[in-house]
Protein backbone atom coordinates (compact mmCIF):
# COMPACT_ATOMS: atom_id res chain seq x y z
CA UNK A 1 0.00 0.00 0.00
CA UNK A 2 1.17 3.27 -0.41
CA UNK A 3 3.53 5.28 2.26
CA UNK A 4 0.93 7.77 4.38
CA UNK A 5 3.12 10.69 4.10
CA UNK A 6 2.01 13.73 6.00
CA UNK A 7 1.64 16.46 3.67
CA UNK A 8 3.75 19.94 4.60
CA UNK A 9 2.13 22.35 1.83
CA UNK A 10 4.37 23.09 -1.07
CA UNK A 11 7.00 24.83 -2.19
CA UNK A 12 7.44 27.21 -4.63
CA UNK A 13 10.01 27.21 -8.01
CA UNK A 14 10.31 29.67 -10.29
CA UNK A 15 12.06 29.27 -13.72
CA UNK A 16 12.38 31.86 -15.78
CA UNK A 17 9.01 33.52 -16.17
CA UNK A 18 7.35 29.88 -15.00
CA UNK A 19 6.54 29.27 -11.54
CA UNK A 20 5.85 25.42 -10.25
CA UNK A 21 4.31 24.23 -6.95
CA UNK A 22 6.57 21.20 -5.25
CA UNK A 23 4.80 19.05 -2.34
CA UNK A 24 6.29 18.99 0.65
CA UNK A 25 6.50 15.20 2.46
CA UNK A 26 6.74 15.33 5.90
CA UNK A 27 7.85 11.75 7.10
CA UNK A 28 7.21 10.41 11.13
CA UNK A 29 9.73 11.81 12.58
CA UNK A 30 9.32 15.04 11.11
CA UNK A 31 12.07 14.70 8.03
CA UNK A 32 10.70 17.10 5.28
CA UNK A 33 10.96 16.72 1.76
CA UNK A 34 10.58 18.60 -1.29
CA UNK A 35 8.94 15.93 -3.94
CA UNK A 36 10.85 16.23 -7.38
CA UNK A 37 9.64 13.64 -8.90
CA UNK A 38 7.53 15.31 -11.75
CA UNK A 39 10.06 17.81 -11.57
CA UNK A 40 11.60 17.03 -15.34
CA UNK A 41 8.35 15.90 -16.92
CA UNK A 42 7.41 19.46 -15.93
CA UNK A 43 10.33 21.74 -16.34
CA UNK A 44 12.50 19.65 -18.27
CA UNK A 45 14.79 20.28 -15.39
CA UNK A 46 16.97 18.30 -13.24
CA UNK A 47 18.56 18.78 -9.84
CA UNK A 48 22.24 18.08 -9.33
CA UNK A 49 23.40 16.41 -6.10
CA UNK A 50 26.98 14.84 -6.22
CA UNK A 51 26.87 11.80 -3.77
CA UNK A 52 23.20 11.89 -3.36
CA UNK A 53 23.66 13.67 0.10
CA UNK A 54 20.68 15.68 -0.57
CA UNK A 55 18.47 13.32 -2.07
CA UNK A 56 15.83 10.85 -0.56
CA UNK A 57 15.86 7.92 -2.86
CA UNK A 58 13.49 6.10 -1.12
CA UNK A 59 10.71 6.17 1.94
CA UNK A 60 11.81 3.60 4.10
CA UNK A 61 10.21 2.36 7.84
CA UNK A 62 13.52 0.31 9.02
CA UNK A 63 15.87 2.72 10.41
CA UNK A 64 15.72 6.33 11.56
CA UNK A 65 18.38 8.70 12.00
CA UNK A 66 19.34 11.93 13.29
CA UNK A 67 22.99 13.24 13.33
CA UNK A 68 21.97 16.52 14.77
CA UNK A 69 21.30 14.99 17.89
CA UNK A 70 22.90 11.64 17.92
CA UNK A 71 19.85 9.30 17.73
CA UNK A 72 19.41 6.09 15.86
CA UNK A 73 16.61 3.61 15.60
CA UNK A 74 15.64 0.22 14.34
CA UNK A 75 11.81 -0.17 13.29
CA UNK A 76 11.00 2.95 15.84
CA UNK A 77 13.09 0.86 19.02
CA UNK A 78 15.78 3.27 20.10
CA UNK A 79 19.56 1.34 19.64
CA UNK A 80 20.17 1.97 23.25
CA UNK A 81 17.06 -0.33 24.55
CA UNK A 82 18.48 -2.92 21.63
CA UNK A 83 21.90 -3.25 22.69
CA UNK A 84 21.25 -3.32 26.58
CA UNK A 85 18.37 -5.84 26.29
CA UNK A 86 18.50 -8.12 23.13
CA UNK A 87 20.15 -10.43 21.25
CA UNK A 88 21.61 -10.05 17.99
CA UNK A 89 19.15 -12.51 16.59
CA UNK A 90 16.67 -10.98 17.80
CA UNK A 91 17.45 -7.56 16.29
CA UNK A 92 17.67 -9.37 12.91
CA UNK A 93 14.43 -10.50 13.30
CA UNK A 94 12.90 -6.98 14.25
CA UNK A 95 14.85 -5.62 10.84
CA UNK A 96 13.80 -8.52 9.08
CA UNK A 97 10.34 -8.45 10.14
CA UNK A 98 9.26 -4.68 11.36
CA UNK A 99 8.70 -6.22 14.71
CA UNK A 100 10.23 -7.64 17.88
CA UNK A 101 9.63 -11.48 18.30
CA UNK A 102 7.31 -13.25 21.20
CA UNK A 103 8.76 -15.78 22.19
CA UNK A 104 7.71 -18.14 20.69
CA UNK A 105 8.77 -16.58 17.15
CA UNK A 106 12.24 -16.42 18.63
CA UNK A 107 12.58 -20.06 18.97
CA UNK A 108 11.18 -20.72 15.94
CA UNK A 109 13.59 -18.42 13.84
CA UNK A 110 16.29 -19.17 16.32
CA UNK A 111 15.71 -23.19 14.66
CA UNK A 112 15.82 -22.05 11.36
CA UNK A 113 19.23 -20.36 11.87
CA UNK A 114 20.32 -23.35 13.24
CA UNK A 115 18.85 -25.96 10.78
CA UNK A 116 20.62 -23.91 7.54
CA UNK A 117 24.16 -22.96 9.15
CA UNK A 118 25.95 -25.21 7.28
CA UNK A 119 27.06 -25.01 3.56
CA UNK A 120 26.67 -27.22 1.16
CA UNK A 121 29.29 -29.75 0.99
CA UNK A 122 30.29 -28.77 -2.93
CA UNK A 123 30.79 -25.06 -1.60
CA UNK A 124 33.69 -25.64 0.81
CA UNK A 125 35.81 -26.67 -2.49
CA UNK A 126 35.71 -23.05 -3.64
CA UNK A 127 37.86 -21.92 -1.09
CA UNK A 128 40.26 -23.94 -2.37
CA UNK A 129 40.15 -22.24 -5.67
CA UNK A 130 40.58 -19.01 -4.06
CA UNK A 131 44.77 -17.82 -3.55
CA UNK A 132 45.95 -17.94 0.07
CA UNK A 133 46.07 -14.29 0.35
CA UNK A 134 43.11 -13.31 -1.25
CA UNK A 135 40.79 -10.69 0.43
CA UNK A 136 37.82 -12.01 2.63
CA UNK A 137 35.75 -9.37 1.20
CA UNK A 138 36.55 -10.95 -1.63
CA UNK A 139 35.68 -14.43 -1.03
CA UNK A 140 32.56 -13.53 1.30
CA UNK A 141 31.08 -12.02 -1.75
CA UNK A 142 31.92 -14.45 -4.40
CA UNK A 143 30.52 -17.37 -2.15
CA UNK A 144 27.16 -15.92 -1.17
CA UNK A 145 26.68 -14.94 -5.30
CA UNK A 146 26.75 -18.53 -5.37
CA UNK A 147 24.09 -19.27 -3.11
CA UNK A 148 21.16 -18.79 -5.90
CA UNK A 149 23.57 -22.15 -7.40
CA UNK A 150 22.65 -24.05 -4.68
CA UNK A 151 19.35 -22.47 -3.63
CA UNK A 152 17.38 -21.41 -6.49
CA UNK A 153 13.67 -21.48 -4.83
CA UNK A 154 13.67 -17.96 -4.35
CA UNK A 155 14.10 -17.37 -7.99
CA UNK A 156 10.36 -17.85 -9.15
CA UNK A 157 8.35 -16.27 -6.39
CA UNK A 158 11.49 -13.49 -4.40
CA UNK A 159 8.67 -13.13 -1.47
CA UNK A 160 7.51 -16.10 -1.06
CA UNK A 161 10.22 -17.60 0.58
CA UNK A 162 11.76 -14.44 2.00
CA UNK A 163 11.65 -15.90 5.93
CA UNK A 164 13.95 -18.85 4.75
CA UNK A 165 15.97 -17.16 2.57
CA UNK A 166 16.76 -14.21 5.37
CA UNK A 167 17.47 -17.36 7.83
CA UNK A 168 19.26 -18.94 5.45
CA UNK A 169 21.85 -15.56 4.51
CA UNK A 170 21.82 -15.02 8.08
CA UNK A 171 23.15 -18.09 9.35
CA UNK A 172 25.17 -19.23 6.38
CA UNK A 173 27.37 -16.34 6.15
CA UNK A 174 28.62 -16.64 9.58
CA UNK A 175 29.34 -20.23 8.20
CA UNK A 176 31.23 -18.82 5.11
CA UNK A 177 33.05 -16.11 7.10
CA UNK A 178 34.37 -18.90 9.99
CA UNK A 179 35.40 -21.45 6.79
CA UNK A 180 37.04 -18.34 5.09
CA UNK A 181 39.45 -17.45 8.11
CA UNK A 182 40.37 -21.66 8.69
CA UNK A 183 41.16 -21.92 5.50
CA UNK A 184 43.59 -18.93 5.18
CA UNK A 185 45.02 -20.68 8.74
CA UNK A 186 45.43 -23.88 7.05
CA UNK A 187 43.81 -25.34 10.38
CA UNK A 188 40.73 -27.99 9.72
CA UNK A 189 36.89 -26.15 9.55
CA UNK A 190 34.75 -26.36 12.40
CA UNK A 191 31.38 -26.94 12.03
CA UNK A 192 28.54 -25.03 13.60
CA UNK A 193 26.96 -26.83 17.10
CA UNK A 194 23.23 -27.01 17.73
CA UNK A 195 23.86 -26.21 21.24
CA UNK A 196 25.57 -22.63 21.28
CA UNK A 197 24.00 -19.23 20.60
CA UNK A 198 24.37 -17.54 16.82
CA UNK A 199 27.43 -15.44 18.41
CA UNK A 200 29.36 -17.69 20.88
CA UNK A 201 28.97 -20.51 17.71
CA UNK A 202 30.78 -18.00 15.55
CA UNK A 203 33.47 -17.30 17.87
CA UNK A 204 33.58 -21.14 18.59
CA UNK A 205 33.98 -21.99 14.56
CA UNK A 206 36.90 -18.96 14.29
CA UNK A 207 39.17 -20.25 17.18
CA UNK A 208 38.50 -23.52 18.14
CA UNK A 209 40.92 -26.31 16.90
CA UNK A 210 41.58 -30.03 17.86
CA UNK A 211 44.75 -29.04 20.17
CA UNK A 212 43.45 -26.31 22.00
CA UNK A 213 39.54 -26.12 22.35
CA UNK A 214 38.19 -22.68 22.53
CA UNK A 215 36.87 -21.74 25.96
CA UNK A 216 33.82 -19.71 25.24
CA UNK A 217 33.95 -16.46 27.19
CA UNK A 218 30.35 -14.64 28.15
CA UNK A 219 31.86 -11.32 28.12
CA UNK A 220 33.19 -11.68 24.20
CA UNK A 221 30.15 -13.14 23.53
CA UNK A 222 27.59 -9.92 24.71
CA UNK A 223 30.42 -7.80 23.36
CA UNK A 224 29.92 -9.47 19.82
CA UNK A 225 26.19 -9.33 19.82
CA UNK A 226 25.99 -5.60 21.09
CA UNK A 227 28.78 -5.40 18.00
CA UNK A 228 26.40 -6.85 15.26
CA UNK A 229 23.71 -5.29 16.75
CA UNK A 230 25.39 -1.93 16.33
CA UNK A 231 26.40 -2.40 13.23
CA UNK A 232 22.46 -3.69 11.82
CA UNK A 233 21.52 -0.88 9.75
CA UNK A 234 22.13 2.82 9.30
CA UNK A 235 19.76 4.17 6.72
CA UNK A 236 20.74 4.68 2.88
CA UNK A 237 24.45 4.35 3.44
CA UNK A 238 26.44 3.44 0.56
CA UNK A 239 26.20 -0.28 0.51
CA UNK A 240 22.71 -0.12 1.97
CA UNK A 241 22.04 2.36 -1.49
CA UNK A 242 23.64 -0.17 -3.76
CA UNK A 243 21.51 -3.37 -2.34
CA UNK A 244 18.39 -1.40 -3.38
CA UNK A 245 20.22 -0.20 -6.62
CA UNK A 246 20.80 -3.30 -7.45
CA UNK A 247 17.42 -5.02 -6.16
CA UNK A 248 15.66 -2.42 -7.95
CA UNK A 249 16.46 -4.48 -11.45
CA UNK A 250 14.59 -7.23 -9.64
CA UNK A 251 17.97 -8.66 -9.24
CA UNK A 252 17.61 -11.41 -6.63
CA UNK A 253 18.36 -10.98 -2.70
CA UNK A 254 21.78 -13.44 -3.17
CA UNK A 255 23.62 -11.16 -5.88
CA UNK A 256 22.04 -7.78 -4.34
CA UNK A 257 23.94 -8.55 -0.81
CA UNK A 258 26.66 -9.75 -2.67
CA UNK A 259 27.12 -6.10 -4.28
CA UNK A 260 26.71 -4.76 -0.91
CA UNK A 261 29.40 -6.98 0.44
CA UNK A 262 31.70 -4.91 -2.55
CA UNK A 263 30.48 -1.49 -1.57
CA UNK A 264 31.15 -2.12 2.07
CA UNK A 265 34.56 -3.17 1.25
CA UNK A 266 35.95 -0.10 0.74
CA UNK A 267 38.19 1.47 2.96
CA UNK A 268 35.84 5.27 3.28
CA UNK A 269 32.76 2.87 4.25
CA UNK A 270 33.31 -0.48 6.10
CA UNK A 271 37.02 -0.37 5.97
CA UNK A 272 37.25 2.48 8.53
CA UNK A 273 37.62 -0.31 11.28
CA UNK A 274 40.17 -1.69 9.58
CA UNK A 275 42.01 1.82 8.55
CA UNK A 276 42.32 2.54 12.83
CA UNK A 277 44.01 -0.58 13.69
CA UNK A 278 46.70 0.18 10.53
CA UNK A 279 47.19 3.96 11.88
CA UNK A 280 47.79 2.25 15.29
CA UNK A 281 50.19 0.21 14.21
CA UNK A 282 51.93 3.02 11.89
CA UNK A 283 52.20 4.94 15.21
CA UNK A 284 53.64 1.70 16.62
CA UNK A 285 56.00 1.13 14.40
CA UNK A 286 57.29 4.76 14.60
CA UNK A 287 58.23 4.23 18.57
CA UNK A 288 54.76 4.65 19.84
CA UNK A 289 54.36 8.49 20.35
CA UNK A 290 50.72 9.03 19.56
CA UNK A 291 51.45 13.20 20.74
CA UNK A 292 53.04 13.42 17.42
CA UNK A 293 50.61 12.20 15.80
CA UNK A 294 47.77 14.33 17.53
CA UNK A 295 49.49 16.93 16.63
CA UNK A 296 50.08 16.21 12.79
CA UNK A 297 46.18 15.86 12.94
CA UNK A 298 45.70 19.62 14.65
CA UNK A 299 47.68 21.01 11.83
CA UNK A 300 45.45 22.67 9.03
CA UNK A 301 48.03 22.19 6.40
CA UNK A 302 49.23 18.45 7.10
CA UNK A 303 46.50 15.82 5.22
CA UNK A 304 46.97 13.19 8.22
CA UNK A 305 43.82 12.74 10.36
CA UNK A 306 42.73 10.23 13.09
CA UNK A 307 41.05 7.80 11.72
CA UNK A 308 38.18 6.75 13.72
CA UNK A 309 37.29 9.93 15.35
CA UNK A 310 34.33 11.61 13.87
CA UNK A 311 31.24 10.97 11.70
CA UNK A 312 30.28 12.23 8.32
CA UNK A 313 26.31 11.70 9.75
CA UNK A 314 26.46 12.49 13.30
CA UNK A 315 27.23 16.27 14.50
CA UNK A 316 27.36 15.22 18.22
CA UNK A 317 28.46 12.12 19.74
CA UNK A 318 28.10 9.02 17.87
CA UNK A 319 25.36 7.17 19.93
CA UNK A 320 26.63 3.50 18.53
CA UNK A 321 30.21 4.73 20.48
CA UNK A 322 28.66 5.60 23.81
CA UNK A 323 27.19 1.79 24.07
CA UNK A 324 30.63 0.10 22.37
CA UNK A 325 33.07 2.16 24.70
CA UNK A 326 31.47 0.16 27.78
CA UNK A 327 31.54 -3.13 25.76
CA UNK A 328 35.13 -2.21 24.81
CA UNK A 329 36.18 -1.85 28.57
CA UNK A 330 34.71 -5.09 29.54
CA UNK A 331 36.47 -7.21 27.07
CA UNK A 332 40.16 -5.37 27.95
CA UNK A 333 39.34 -5.74 31.35
CA UNK A 334 37.62 -9.75 31.36
CA UNK A 335 40.70 -10.76 28.98
CA UNK A 336 43.45 -9.14 30.66
CA UNK A 337 45.17 -8.08 27.45
CA UNK A 338 48.75 -6.68 26.95
CA UNK A 339 48.74 -5.08 23.99
CA UNK A 340 51.11 -1.99 23.02
CA UNK A 341 47.99 -1.12 20.20
CA UNK A 342 45.80 -1.42 22.33
CA UNK A 343 47.27 1.22 24.51
CA UNK A 344 48.37 3.57 22.04
CA UNK A 345 44.33 3.44 21.17
CA UNK A 346 43.67 4.46 24.81
CA UNK A 347 45.70 7.06 24.62
CA UNK A 348 44.53 8.55 21.74
CA UNK A 349 41.35 8.17 23.58
CA UNK A 350 41.64 9.98 26.35
CA UNK A 351 43.17 13.07 24.56
CA UNK A 352 40.29 13.26 21.68
CA UNK A 353 37.46 13.09 25.11
CA UNK A 354 39.69 16.11 26.63
CA UNK A 355 41.31 18.23 24.10
CA UNK A 356 39.39 21.43 23.12
CA UNK A 357 40.44 21.05 19.34
CA UNK A 358 38.64 17.56 19.71
CA UNK A 359 36.39 18.17 21.38
CA UNK A 360 34.67 21.51 19.60
CA UNK A 361 34.52 19.57 16.41
CA UNK A 362 32.69 16.69 17.71
CA UNK A 363 35.38 14.61 16.74
CA UNK A 364 35.06 11.90 19.40
CA UNK A 365 36.00 8.11 19.04
CA UNK A 366 33.68 6.49 16.87
CA UNK A 367 31.86 3.05 16.73
CA UNK A 368 34.68 1.81 14.21
CA UNK A 369 37.15 3.00 15.95
CA UNK A 370 35.91 1.00 19.29
CA UNK A 371 34.77 -2.02 17.09
CA UNK A 372 38.58 -2.91 15.63
CA UNK A 373 39.95 -2.63 19.12
CA UNK A 374 37.34 -5.14 20.38
CA UNK A 375 38.09 -7.36 17.63
CA UNK A 376 41.75 -7.29 17.93
CA UNK A 377 41.31 -8.19 21.51
CA UNK A 378 39.05 -11.43 20.92
CA UNK A 379 41.66 -12.29 18.01
CA UNK A 380 40.09 -11.41 15.06
CA UNK A 381 42.68 -10.49 12.53
CA UNK A 382 42.65 -7.09 10.79
CA UNK A 383 41.81 -8.37 7.50
CA UNK A 384 38.65 -9.67 8.64
CA UNK A 385 37.21 -6.93 10.44
CA UNK A 386 35.23 -5.60 7.28
CA UNK A 387 33.67 -9.15 7.57
CA UNK A 388 32.85 -8.55 10.63
CA UNK A 389 31.11 -5.29 9.79
CA UNK A 390 29.23 -6.93 6.79
CA UNK A 391 27.80 -10.25 9.42
CA UNK A 392 26.25 -7.53 11.43
CA UNK A 393 24.96 -5.23 8.42
CA UNK A 394 23.26 -8.27 6.51
CA UNK A 395 19.91 -8.15 8.83
CA UNK A 396 19.43 -4.69 7.36
CA UNK A 397 20.24 -5.32 3.80
CA UNK A 398 18.26 -8.06 3.80
CA UNK A 399 15.22 -5.79 5.20
CA UNK A 400 15.55 -2.93 2.39
CA UNK A 401 15.65 -4.97 -0.19
CA UNK A 402 12.41 -6.86 0.72
CA UNK A 403 11.36 -3.20 0.98
CA UNK A 404 12.53 -1.77 -1.84
CA UNK A 405 10.90 -4.77 -3.65
CA UNK A 406 7.71 -4.80 -1.81
CA UNK A 407 7.25 -0.98 -2.77
CA UNK A 408 4.32 0.54 -4.13
CA UNK A 409 6.63 3.69 -5.80
CA UNK A 410 9.24 0.75 -7.11
CA UNK A 411 11.24 2.06 -10.04
CA UNK A 412 14.55 0.74 -11.77
CA UNK A 413 16.89 2.97 -10.61
CA UNK A 414 18.32 5.30 -12.71
CA UNK A 415 19.97 8.62 -12.01
CA UNK A 416 20.57 11.73 -14.47
CA UNK A 417 23.48 13.62 -15.24
CA UNK A 418 24.78 16.89 -16.18
CA UNK A 419 26.26 16.28 -19.06
CA UNK A 420 30.13 17.98 -20.05
CA UNK A 421 31.39 16.46 -22.59
CA UNK A 422 32.27 17.95 -26.24
CA UNK A 423 29.21 19.25 -28.35
CA UNK A 424 28.13 17.18 -31.13
CA UNK A 425 30.52 17.13 -34.07
CA UNK A 426 30.82 15.97 -37.26
CA UNK A 427 32.67 12.67 -38.05
CA UNK A 428 35.83 12.49 -39.76
CA UNK A 429 36.72 9.07 -41.62
CA UNK A 430 39.83 7.10 -40.52
CA UNK A 431 41.76 8.07 -43.44
CA UNK A 432 40.92 12.02 -43.44
CA UNK A 433 42.17 12.34 -39.37
CA UNK A 434 45.29 14.84 -38.85
CA UNK A 435 47.94 12.80 -37.60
Amino acid sequence: MPYNYTSGGTAELKLGDATYQLPILVGTEGEKAVDIRKLRAQTGYITLDSGFANTGSCASSITFLDGEHGILSYRGYAIEDLAEHCSFVEVAYLLAHGSLPTRQELTCFSHMLGKYALIHEDMIRFFDGFPANSPPMAILSSMVNSLCSFYPEMLDNPLENIDKMAARLISKVRTIAAFSYKKSMGQPLVYPRHDLSYCANFLNMMFDSPVQPYVINDTVVAALNKLLILHGDHEQNCSTATVRVAGSARVNLYASISAGINALWGPLHGGANQAVMEMLQLIHNEGGNYKKYIERAKDPNDPFRLVGFGHRVYKTHDPRSRIIKKACDDVLAALNIADPLLDIAKELEEVALKDSYFVERHLYPNVDFYSGIIYRAIGIPTNMFTVMFALGRLPGWIAHWKEMWDDPDWRISRPRQVYVGPRRRPFVPLDQRAG
